[in-house]
């Protein structure tokens, strides 16, 4: 059994966002609204998302611009506090992503119960938060440590808002990560919401044919046709919000005719 199957009992799965609002510390919470805000916020979302039908979740603080390398105490807790709130309605497997905090991530997800955390784990890049060097070996390390071990890493090798270092090409990347231990590789457009490159897709696809491939943004109704005719699964947000807008909340009835589409592309892909 694959890794997706095994973990979200389907192939290709379609993992939708529960973006929060913006967290206890960072410039754009609502210190007035409380963190009563926030559950309400990933309640109405959630119920939205699991009438149309998708596979997973992923817990994001996706407002808590401009990210950091290195989450507060603050951030971790308040999402934690959030998963807490919501966990006994939650009908399908789900993930955290703390941004760009893998070790962060981890904790979260071994205290709420997530199967899966989503980070750049390996890897140098330039970026326009200054130099992203993840330590893979301390991450892997950390997750043993805290008994994480069955947390799965799905691993960013190209970061939004950010660029390589050096000259290895994209399936160099791929397979590097794939032999340092990542569960799944995840492809990105240059920023949040922008379509992932299906030329990158095949190509880490190709590189890594025996690792799940997933794209990771810009995922749309007209085109996860073609982009589940190469990915192992997606990543979806903003495609999914009422006017497309990565800050509102899902539109219920984008939502639905985004999985109807998934349900086509399902059929259409050989066994």
């Amino acid at each position: 059994m694959t890794l997706l199957r095994r973990v979200f009992g389907v192939d290709k799965p379609i993992i939708a966002m529960l973006h929060l609002p913006a967290m206890p510390g960072r410039p754009r919470h609502d210190r007035s609204a409380g963190m009563r805000h926030l559950v309400e916020s990933v309640e109405r979302d959630l119920e939205s998302l699991q009438a149309a039908g998708v596979d997973g979740f992923l817990f994001c603080n996706e407002a808590d611009l401009p990210y950091q390398m290195h989450v507060g105490p603050e951030v971790a807790a308040g999402m934690a506090a959030v998963i807490g709130q919501v966990r006994d309605l939650i009908t399908r497997p789900f993930g955290v992503d703390l941004v760009w905090d893998p070790i962060s991530s981890l904790a979260v997800a071994r205290a709420t119960g997530a199967s899966f955390v989503r980070e750049v784990f390996t890897g140098v890049f330039e970026s326009d938060l200054g130099i992203m060097q993840p330590d893979f070996g301390t991450i892997a390390a950390y997750r043993e440590q805290i008994g994480a071990g069955s947390v799965a890493m799905f691993s960013n090798i190209t970061p939004e808002f950010a660029s390589s270092l050096g000259n290895r090409s994209l399936a160099m990347r791929a397979q590097s990560a794939e032999y340092l231990g990542v569960d799944a590789i995840l492809i990105s457009g240059q920023i949040t919401g922008t379509a992932t490159h299906l030329s990158q897709l095949l190509e880490a696809k190709q590189a890594v044919p025996n690792m799940p491939v997933l794209a990771n943004t810009g995922v749309r109704e007209e085109t996860v046709d073609e982009i589940l005719a190469i990915a192992d699964g997606v990543f979806v947000g903003t495609s999914l919000k009422h006017d497309g807008v990565t800050w509102n909340p899902v539109d219920p009835e984008r939502a639905g005719r985004f999985m109807n589409a998934v349900h086509r592309a399902r059929e259409a892909v050989p066994a």
